[in-house]
């Protein structure tokens, strides 16, 4: 590849280019999202259109600062045409500060820890084709056309795909935490709910599903793991059951509810922050606080633990007696505390896997789940709100039913193909480069011209 179609692709790409590691203070989930991730769109067109980035050789990973060689020009020259290394700097085949700097921005546009050199997982985002990308653009573009989120002064953003939990407040992220979500068997929703209360020192009932998957087969091994977990068997009006009566070998289905007790070894850790939903999801800490090193944070069962949570939980309870100081006390007494909200704020669950933030930095995250396909973009899109039900006055007639008109059998046709039809794809899944327009299943329109 030569150094004037490398210099003649990023000239497509000015609208990729922010300060090298810079952070904007937008969210990623706001009302501002659609516009730039369809900028993002359009200059990952113009990538594909000119042939997409060519594929990183697998001795980078053996790289250091100051190596040199083809794979660093291979690398370099990968760099520069996704708007992480300027072109200036696209000359030689030495590892030096410049392709640091890219390496560390490449990296934190892809969620992973800015180190530097290339490790296994950054060479996979590496050689990802740009096709897979403008899929991902695609399929954030049409989640957010659907999107039945209103946006509040203040709200909490969970993105699934990026493990993450933002704060907004006046268009403005005021924290971000990463988190651990949903594995792939156990899948955290996507959903919008209200944030209620904040719960202290909590305790924990364990699900009937998490029950039968985990606590059985783990008394099955090891009688005394109740005890070590500090755990309690309870029935019929709380009334507590010795583990030892209990036939574990031929339980299948429990007759008894699990409670873990408040401390710092619960599950949920010492804060739980409450939103009533329909999934039983809610955010949570955790005993389990290295696991935030990780990149790959999929591993709870549905739920958000938060790292740092007790600034996330001070943050929700501002303007309150409950200082951060105040909240630290509570949580040493040991004893379980529940501090409703004076105001409900707002969460939107979502499944973003691409989009552009207000520092012209494109984001991607794996789709870990799978969901960026036609059908999955449907399931994992934030629906509007029902609303509510009419209430009928006393003494007011019920309106009668209103039937839908029978049609003859002789009118009877089939389904016309237009509305379930998807955009066109690959064999391999991905939306063809520079196809210029896009169709997702459910739409009746281009997504642009």
């Amino acid at each position: 590849m030569s150094v004037r179609f490398v210099k003649a692709s990023v000239a497509a790409l000015a609208l990729l280019l922010g300060g090298v590691g810079a952070r904007a203070n937008e969210p990623s989930y706001g009302p501002n999202t659609y516009d730039r991730t369809l900028e993002a769109l359009i200059a990952h067109e113009d990538i594909a259109v000119r042939g997409g980035w060519p594929k990183v050789p697998a001795g980078v990973t053996a790289l250091k600062p100051d190596a040199q060689g083809p794979e660093v020009a291979a690398l370099k020259q990968r760099l520069v045409l996704s708007g992480d290394l300027p072109t200036d700097a696209l000359p030689g085949d030495v590892y030096d500060a410049n392709v640091v700097a890219a390496v560390k921005r490449f990296q934190i546009r892809h969620g992973l820890s800015d180190l530097g050199t290339v490790g296994r997982l950054t060479l996979k985002a590496m050689n990802t084709p740009v096709e897979v990308r403008l899929n991902q653009l695609t399929a954030t573009l049409e989640r957010l056309k659907g999107n039945g989120f209103s946006f509040a002064e203040r709200y909490v953003v969970v993105n699934i795909p990026g493990a993450s939990v933002e704060a907004v407040e006046n268009g403005m992220v005021q924290r971000r935490h990463l988190a651990i979500v949903g594995r792939p068997d156990r899948p955290s929703p996507v959903l919008q709910a209200n944030i209620t209360s904040v719960n202290l020192n909590p305790t924990w009932t364990v699900p009937t599903s998490i029950v039968k998957a985990d606590i059985i087969p783990h008394m099955r091994k090891d009688p005394g793991f109740l005890a070590k977990s500090h755990m309690r068997l309870l029935g019929a009006e709380n009334r507590e059951i010795d583990p030892a009566t209990v036939n574990w070998a031929s339980l299948t289905a429990p007759y008894f509810t699990v409670r873990q007790d408040p401390g710092p070894d619960n599950s949920l850790g010492q804060m739980k922050i409450d939103m009533p939903n329909t999934e039983a999801v809610y955010l949570h800490d955790t005993p389990k606080k290295s696991l935030f090193r990780n990149d790959v944070r999929f591993n709870s069962s549905g739920c958000a633990r938060v790292e740092g949570v007790r600034d996330l939980g001070a943050w929700l309870l501002e303007g309150t007696e409950w200082t951060p100081a105040a909240i630290e006390a509570e949580i040493a007494k040991g004893e379980r505390k529940n501090i409703p909200l004076k105001k409900s704020v707002p969460v939107a669950w979502v499944y973003l896997t691409g989009w552009q933030g207000a520092d012209g930095m494109v984001q991607f995250r794996e789709d870990i789940y799978g969901l960026d396909t036609p059908q999955g973009i449907v399931t994992s899109t934030i629906q509007p709100r029902k609303p509510k039900a009419k209430v009928i006055g006393a003494g007011e007639p019920k309106p009668a039913p209103r039937l839908p008109p029978r049609r003859p059998r002789t009118e009877t046709k089939r389904r016309s193909d237009r509305c379930y039809r998807a955009y066109k794809v690959s064999r391999s899944g991905v939306v063809p480069c520079g196809s210029g327009l896009v169709r997702l299943s459910g739409t009746m329109g281009p997504l642009r011209a």
